[in-house]
């Protein structure tokens, strides 16, 4: 067993398929604890992660997405480093996008994606996106097999995104390719795209924004290309192209990684698919406990802008800040029997997988009507939905790979096999 008093949580692989363990650990020495490397202050408790998620005043997300990793080239010094944050944020990863941004810059990306991210544009695309779903099967179904998070879920996002974006069908393939969502091309086609995605993102989106402008249509693209401020002013170009970057970049990823999350638990639970199969009703609660369980989101960074204290623990300004979803998701003085699934627990909504505050993912609602219309298309379109033990093992030695990063959560592949009992027609006719 590891050593949890000296392990690096950063860089030891030890920790990779199971952080779990090491999360308790820490949430019962002190729900603020300092660690060992890096100055590094962790929060897993509940209710410290909840004020840590809220606390704009104090804390800074400029390493929101990287934590210690790089740090700033000189080490700030005092107990107010507030101004040096705003001189030096740009030599950090992420920093021109909104995940990195503080008040009031994060305020202008937000509200843009918040009018776009409308309940009632949520609910007109739930057809689009249904449809989407059954394109996608229909390209698997009779094998009886699926990989769930590259043969599936990536590409399915990422075409959610674009059609909730309006980029024009005929760049829907163009986007597959450079993104890596596509299988390589075939009859002497190039096997593999080398690329900058964000790049590619950038360059297209500037393309598709200014032509708006300058010729408006009848589109989503328009809509989103003349859209305003709230004062009323009209956006940068850049701020827009940075807006629709970040959307796609990190709403395909996660969503596709809560996908096969929740498919993983559908094959490996045959109770709880049968649970569900009897009534859809079940699903949105359902997803909720495994976003509680195995959200995408590993760690989520701060820095202390100020001398503070959190939980009773001093922070010194300067300091990183790394708050662990996994662990304030399952502390026992918030959630009855934290590491038990419960398809129907009652309080499975209270997770932070999503944040609280003005960080809280503002894609979170369609995350959540992506993920609860593929469950509902995988059951109506097949039976028997199980662990492919070709590739898994059998039911006491199961093998799962997950991603090996700090930030991240999810498996790598998800095999299933199944049994195919409706082709999208069928299954139109049966829910009408």
């Amino acid at each position: 067993m590891a050593d949890f008093e000296t392990i690096d949580f950063f860089t030891d692989t030890s920790l990779v398929n199971d952080p779990f363990l090491y999360f308790d650990y820490l949430r019962q020495k002190c729900p603020v604890a300092h660690l060992p490397h890096y100055g590094v202050v962790a929060v897993t408790g509940y209710d410290a992660a909840h004020d840590f998620d809220r606390n704009n005043a104090e804390l800074s997300s400029c390493n929101s997405v990287s934590g210690p990793f790089p740090g700033f080239a000189i080490k700030p010094e005092g107990d107010d480093i507030s101004d040096f944050i705003s001189e030096h944020r740009h030599e950090l990863p992420m920093s021109e996008y909104m995940v990195a941004q503080d008040l009031p810059d994060h305020e202008l990306h937000r509200g843009l994606i918040l009018r776009l991210l409308t309940p009632k544009r949520m609910r007109e695309n739930e057809q689009a996106i249904a449809g989407i779903a059954d394109q996608h099967i229909d390209a698997f179904v009779n094998s009886g097999r699926v990989e769930v998070m590259n043969e599936y879920g990536k590409s399915f996002a990422l075409l959610v995104i674009a059609d909730l974006l309006g980029v024009p069908q005929e760049d829907h393939e163009e986007f597959r390719r450079h993104l890596g969502a596509m299988p390589p091309m075939q009859e002497g086609g190039p096997t593999h795209v080398t690329h900058d995605p964000l790049s590619f993102l950038n360059q297209e989106f500037t393309k598709f924004i200014e032509n708006r402008r300058v010729a408006p249509t009848n589109d989503v693209m328009t809509q989103i290309a003349t859209a305003t401020n709230a004062d009323g002013s009209i956006p940068d170009v850049d701020l827009v192209v940075r807006m629709a970057t970040f959307l796609f970049a990190a709403g395909q990823d996660t969503t596709a990684r809560v996908i096969t999350a929740a498919m993983h638990v559908i094959a490996e639970r045959p109770d709880i698919q049968a649970y569900l199969r009897e009534d859809f009703a079940r699903i949105p609660n359902f997803i909720e406990e495994v976003l509680r369980l195995e959200g995408p989101v590993k760690t989520k960074g701060r820095m202390a802008r100020v001398t503070t204290e959190l939980a009773g623990v001093e922070i010194k300004a300067g300091t990183t800040v790394v708050m662990f979803p996994g662990a304030a998701n399952r502390d026992p003085a918030r959630f009855d029997e934290p590491n038990e699934f419960r398809a129907d627990r009652a309080n499975a909504k209270d997770h932070l997988a999503f944040g609280r505050g003005i960080h809280s993912c503002p894609g979170a609602p369609l995350a959540r009507i992506e993920t609860q219309i593929t469950i509902e298309r995988f059951l109506t379109r097949m039976a028997d939905i199980k662990i492919d033990e070709s590739f898994h093992g059998p039911v006491d030695a199961r093998r799962y790979d997950q991603e090996p990063l700090y930030i991240l959560r999810g498996m790598n592949a998800l095999h299933l096999e199944f049994t195919p009992v409706a082709t999208a027609a069928e299954s139109a006719d049966v829910a009408s």
